[in-house]
């Protein structure tokens, strides 16, 4: 039996496309958790105004998810975040 670890992550999504592109991003990465851990509280921050632009984009959509895995998935999951068209910024703790 593995341990799992309880995990805060923090995700900004672009913009650019429309906030209905959005939406199909979150879902990507709310299944990819599901699917390796317990998806626990969803914060949804919606638009908001960066504190300095990433990408030349003013603007990202925030959403804060805690859910708990084992140890190893949230390398996973960041390695998957850098590859992936539409993400801003994402970062992972461990709470």
């Amino acid at each position: 039996m593995s341990v799992k670890n309880s995990y805060e992550c923090v995700m900004i999504f672009s913009v650019a496309n429309g906030e209905e592109a959005v939406q199909p991003l979150y879902e990507k990465f709310k299944g990819m958790i599901e699917a390796n851990g317990t998806l626990g509280s969803v914060d949804e921050w919606g638009k908001r105004k960066l504190a300095y632009p990433i990408d030349d984009e003013p603007e990202g959509y925030y959403y804060v998810v805690n859910f708990e895995s084992d140890a190893d998935f949230p390398a996973e999951l960041d390695r998957v975040f850098k590859i992936t068209e539409g993400v801003l910024r994402a970062m992972t703790i461990r709470k």
